[in-house]
């Protein structure tokens, strides 16, 4: 039975805790940033050096912009232990937002490779500390028994996507019209604002919530800790090393080596939970019932991270956007994403509201998120088929995919983050929620190997195989729901 917090009384912010509003502005601000640049990021990196990009092919440039994604999600691994164990997650948030912040300023500036890689691992680092602890603190405004926890999450959700949506306009509007760097540096102001907004603002509403470490670490855990961080940075060094030697260590290839370990990762990490003595038997149960939802998530997300990279390829090389009285800068298309989940958002509050304790369970409405989801990548193949893989097809196109995967966002994403912070063991809070993150983190490590398949002339092989896949696994997903409902043991 879980005691009543203060906030269940605060009704300050349309019917939410005060602290959501500071909590959801500084996730405006920070998503703005990182939308922002992704917006622009591939065509800086595939742009030849004369026209201000990187010169990369567009193989390599698909496989960075999955990787990065991978490593951004991957790291909150790390950022959920730093808040777990070591600062608690209010400054965990705002040294991840100063990092965040470093990381645009390094792509801002005409630094060429070396600008991108200290951004990678600025943002990297910097997203992984803030991402997962924000949510979790979210989560923490509210008791376990809480019904207005899901309709939170939706408006968090929709504070991410309004940021996201207005920030390819601005980046777009500084790469197109000044230089790629110009319209990086709005990404850095961005994250400058979010950081005095949460600072201030939390400050005030958010109390003692998040200030010391859920799960202290003790002295004697040091040494052995230690060991670990130090085996496995010899490990990694060593098989770079290896690579080098056999004369197999290229950019590619060290993305692969990324790839394996955003796969294995969670898989650890579930082991680590699972045998855990800080984890009582039911809260064993519910992390059992997390895995099928996480491999749900993991498919779901490899399809939606696509937006900034296949997608935003298929905008560029294979769209009409020259309408006449309008022609459209493919940065353009990401804010489709963010647009439709705010479309979205006020009728899934509403059926949620409506549907009360009626609405489907979090697996069944993981179950249907996948089957649009799978529904979105088959809608690509109607226009190849029509026209060919030569022809520039009709902006439409790229609206109408977006419409449907959003669908499948809605069903899944604020509902994950919700039942995630439900689920989640008392010892394992940030770190919970860092899991979540990490189902992102293998979906696009997923789609670093995959992209290389997205290929001229094989487009509709490319979208009708990952479509169909995604329909087949909500399909099994269906018929485990039962079981899975019984491992979450009371939790809806």
């Amino acid at each position: 039975m879980f005691l009543e917090k203060k906030h269940d009384v605060d009704h300050a912010f349309f019917g939410q805790p005060k602290g959501l509003q500071y909590l959801a502005g500084t996730e405006f601000w920070e998503r703005f940033s990182y939308y922002g640049m992704r917006a622009i990021l591939l065509y800086y990196m595939v742009a030849a050096a004369t026209q201000g990009g990187l010169g990369l092919s567009q193989t390599t440039g698909l496989s960075i912009m999955s990787i990065y994604g991978a490593l951004v999600y991957l790291a909150s691994v790390f950022g959920g232990y730093v808040s777990d164990r070591i600062l608690g997650s209010r400054r965990t948030v705002f040294t991840g937002g100063i990092l965040i912040m470093l990381g645009h300023i390094a792509l801002a500036l005409p630094m060429g490779l070396v600008g991108l890689f200290t951004s990678i691992g600025l943002i990297t680092l910097g997203t992984g500390c803030l991402k997962p602890n924000i949510s979790d603190m979210v989560g923490n405004l509210y008791s376990k028994s809480d019904a207005r926890r899901d309709s939170a999450f939706t408006i968090f959700t929709f504070a991410i996507n309004l940021g996201a949506f207005i920030a390819p306009f601005v980046c777009g509007w500084g790469a197109s019209s000044v230089s790629y760097h110009f319209g990086f540096s709005f990404a850095a102001v961005g994250m400058l604002i979010g950081l005095i907004f949460y600072y201030y603002g939390g400050k005030k509403y958010l109390g003692d919530d998040g200030i010391k470490p859920t799960d202290p670490i003790q002295r004697d855990e040091l040494a052995k800790i230690s060991l670990w961080i130090v085996i496995g940075l010899i490990t990694f060094a060593a098989v770079l090393v290896v690579m080098h030697f056999m004369d197999i260590l290229t950019l590619d290839s060290f993305v692969s080596v990324l790839s394996v370990i955003a796969l294995v990762t969670p898989v650890i990490y579930f082991v680590i939970m699972l045998r855990s003595k800080k984890v009582s038997k039911v809260e064993r149960s519910r992390v059992w019932a997390y895995i099928p939802l996480f491999i749900g998530a993991a498919i779901f997300w490899a399809i939606e991270e696509s937006g900034s990279s296949i997608l935003a390829t298929f905008a560029l090389k294979q769209t009409n956007n020259h309408l006449g009285w309008l022609t459209i800068n493919p940065s353009w298309y990401q804010s489709l994403n963010p647009l439709f989940i705010m479309l979205y958002t006020p009728l899934f509050v509403w059926l949620w509201t409506k549907l009360g304790k009626n609405q489907p369970s979090t697996p069944k409405k993981f179950a249907y998120g996948l089957f649009f989801a799978g529904l979105s990548f088959l809608f690509m193949v109607i226009p190849l088929v029509l026209f060919g893989t030569h022809a520039m097809v009709s902006p439409l196109w790229l609206v109408g995919s977006w419409a449907i995967i959003e669908i499948a966002e809605m069903l899944i994403s604020p509902i994950g983050l919700s039942v995630t912070t439900k689920l989640a063991p008392k010892a394992f809070g940030a770190q919970m929620m860092s899991m979540w993150f990490l189902g992102d983190a293998a979906g696009q490590a997923i789609n670093s190997q995959i992209a290389r398949f997205y290929t001229p002339g094989n487009e509709v092989g490319y979208f009708a195989v990952i479509g169909l896949v995604a329909i087949l696994i909500s399909i099994i997903l269906l018929f485990l729901v039962k079981p899975v409902e019984k491992l979450m043991d009371g939790v809806r």
